[in-house]
């Protein structure tokens, strides 16, 4: 765990630098001591982390995920950044609508790809980008069933 303590260690002081600590105490209502603790290197503090919530409040106000983005390198995962998040604002009925539209959008794309009864690579991209597409709405619409439960 030594190694993967480090890097965690290093992304969350990059993440309180980012935010800033003043603001970061804010933030959290922790000390910087507390804060310190959670990025210090010293073998004294080397099993100390960051809590996830305290983790969710700074990544909010920090201009990029830092300790998610460790954790999903960590893993293997990918994760995609994506600032604009035009549908993160409105109720679950334009989530169906925006659903509804991009799953036409999909089979539209489908539908003209395998007209010729092959799908091209770049046939396969333009689809790809479309479940992409499909994916986000289906995620803001989770978050937004979420919020209401």
């Amino acid at each position: 765990m030594a190694v993967p303590g480090n890097y965690l260690k290093k992304h969350t002081e990059a993440l309180v630098k980012d935010v800033g600590i003043e603001a970061a105490c804010e933030l959290t209502g922790k000390s910087k001591a507390t804060l310190g603790r959670y990025y210090s290197d010293n073998d004294e503090h080397s099993d100390r982390f960051m809590p996830v919530d305290t983790v969710a409040l700074l990544e909010a106000a920090a201009s990029y995920p830092h300790v998610t983005s460790a954790l999903a390198e960590l893993k293997g995962v990918t994760i995609s950044y994506d600032t604009k998040r035009s549908n993160s604002e409105g109720e679950i009925n334009t989530d169906v609508i925006k659903l509804s539209q991009r799953f036409a959008l999909l089979m539209a794309e489908y539908n003209q790809s395998i007209a010729d009864g092959v799908i091209t690579a770049n046939e396969a991209k333009r689809m790809l980008r479309e479940t992409t597409s499909l994916q986000q709405v289906l995620i803001d619409m989770k978050l937004h069933l979420d919020g209401t439960a």
